[in-house]
């Protein structure tokens, strides 16, 4: 009788010890009591963004300049087939960018909207009404870690949530610390490095709440992800060591 209580308290034990804490998991704990903002966000452009512009007017001729041509180049399948891709714009490390008959022109640190208006506010001393279409194309976050489905993934809105980029990589697994996740972001050429407390619903009201173009979330693992890894290599000799003491004390109390 006094072998199978023996037993039975190290399972409890064990069980007890791999046991995660409904604080440790649940998200938004706290959300009843926390007021959120209703901040508006806008991305903004920055060196080494790739944008495609294209130029608009009630006279497609009279905009034909402002336009590059497509870039053609042959498939690399089998095919033979010839594709084009647009013409893209690069903003330098001075934030600007070279646009055709108006030269160089600063974008960087400007919203999407605030760019527009600023080629229209040039175009139109030459084009009557002109209509701006930028957009990004190297708008990608990177997500590391305790997550489900680790890499970097293109956004094709201008707006992401941390929530919907750890949602994108298929959330955390259990072993992901949800009160220490790490974002780090290059911001006019410095680094920066943030915290965030996801079981705190506060987080949301945080300015790095929205993020970023090339910025990285990294998830680190819990107490007992790195110690069931450091103690992996040896789980055999362990349960044996375990099942030998239980079988001394057994034998030892009879």
């Amino acid at each position: 009788m006094l072998k199978k209580n023996i037993v039975s308290l190290l399972v409890v034990l064990l069980l007890l010890s791999s046991c995660a804490s409904r604080k440790d998991l649940v998200y938004y704990q706290d959300i009843d009591s926390v007021q959120m903002n209703n901040a508006t966000y806008q991305t903004l452009l920055q060196p080494d963004d790739l944008l495609t512009i294209i130029v608009r007017g009630e006279n497609p001729e009279a905009v034909v300049a402002f336009n590059m041509p497509n870039i053609s180049y042959n498939a690399t399948d089998q095919t033979g087939i010839e594709t084009q891709r647009l013409f893209t714009y690069l903003i330098d490390n001075e934030s600007n960018i070279n646009f055709p008959v108006i030269g160089k022109i600063k974008l960087g640190g400007l919203s999407r909207v605030d760019a527009e208006k600023a080629l229209v506010k040039e175009i139109s001393k030459y084009v009557i009404n002109p209509k701006i279409d930028l957009r990004i194309l190297n708008y990608k976050i990177t997500v590391q870690g305790e997550i489900n489905k680790p890499g970097t993934y293109p956004i094709t809105s201008e707006r992401v949530t941390v929530t919907e980029a750890l949602s994108i990589a298929g959330d955390l697994t259990v072993y992901g610390k949800r009160n220490n996740i790490l974002l780090l972001r290059e911001e006019n050429g410095a680094k920066k490095v943030v915290r965030m407390d996801l079981t705190k619903a506060d987080f949301i009201n945080s300015p790095y709440y929205y993020l970023r173009q090339n910025d990285v979330i990294y998830v680190e693992p819990n107490k007992t992800k790195i110690n069931g890894a450091a103690v992996g290599p040896n789980t055999g000799i362990i349960l044996s060591a375990v099942s030998l003491l239980v079988t001394v004390i057994a034998l030892t109390i009879r």
